[in-house]
């Protein structure tokens, strides 16, 4: 049975875990909430792109098939993955289930060669000690959500796929949908499928430049947009992970905290019952 010096010390020790836990969950909390309104104001603006490149594509006259580079669809033997994880860990199972995706997606596309694109330190730190194809790096990016380095990234898979490189470019990331729940989320964003066929558009556009200009300014500027959004959504799903995993262990804490301190009192009644038995005993043994 261990000492009462013993069970104080893990105490303290829990305790002082217990503050650690909770002011992280307090600086999670802080950030979750300025990430979400990053990916609040982004929103309307994909959204509103996406509405300009359907109300092009149904305009646009059907003379050559496609009517843009990034349209063109091929067998997929060469794939580009982007892969978002986190930067840091004690965010729960948000990092695994990125990383058990990923490796699920690589047995899926087994046939094809799959290079990848990591962005975040932790999906860096797995893939660099594994024989996979890696195309680039990317750590510390989620700090604050920069759309100059997801415009690189997008216009580094837009040339590689332009060039004949790879056959199709995927993003994997953690949408984020609410504090205590995010979706895994796979998505295809070359080559585009042309959103024509989401219905007719809202807004009926007046172009000046010729249509196949626009298509071709808006849709590299859409692949940038769709790694910002990813970037910004994976951003906000990590904090709140994190803000979960910490209110959780915070809350485990406190329960052993208190589970120790039942344990103490009944050692340290034990301990007075051992003495005035002791006691008793001697005086007993005296009379």
């Amino acid at each position: 049975m261990p000492s009462l010096i013993d069970i104080r010390r893990r105490i303290r020790s829990v305790r002082s875990t217990q503050q650690i836990t909770k002011a992280m969950k307090l600086v999670s909390a802080a950030k979750l909430r300025r990430a979400h309104e990053r990916v609040l104001a982004a929103r309307p603006y994909a959204a509103l792109i996406r509405q300009m490149l359907a109300a092009v594509s149904a305009r646009l006259p059907a003379s050559h098939d496609p009517p843009h580079p990034l349209l063109e669809r091929r067998t997929e033997n060469s794939v580009l993955l982007l892969l978002l994880t986190g930067d840091k860990g004690l965010a729960g199972a948000f990092n695994t289930n990125l990383i058990k995706a990923s490796q699920a997606f690589l047995q899926e596309h087994a046939a094809a060669r799959v290079d990848l694109e990591l962005i975040g330190r932790k999906g860096r730190d797995f893939y660099r000690r594994r024989k996979v194809s890696i195309s680039g790096e990317h750590v510390n990016v989620f700090g604050k959500v920069d759309y100059a380095l997801a415009k690189s990234i997008a216009q580094k898979a837009i040339q590689r796929f332009s060039a004949g490189e790879v056959d199709a470019v995927y993003l994997l990331y953690n949408e984020f949908k609410t504090v205590l729940s995010q979706k895994l989320v796979v998505d295809r964003i070359l080559p585009l499928s042309a959103p024509a066929g989401e219905g007719s558009p809202a807004v009926d556009y007046i172009a000046e430049d010729p249509l196949p200009e626009i298509l071709a300014a808006l849709l590299p500027r859409y692949v940038e947009v769709q790694v910002y959004h990813a970037m910004l959504e994976s951003a906000a799903a990590e904090h709140a992970a994190r803000m979960t995993a910490m209110d959780a262990a915070t809350t485990n804490a406190g329960e052993m905290i208190d589970k120790l301190t039942l344990f103490m009192n009944r050692v340290r009644q034990a301990s007075i019952t051992r003495e005035i038995i002791e006691v008793v005993s001697g005086a007993a043994a005296i009379g």
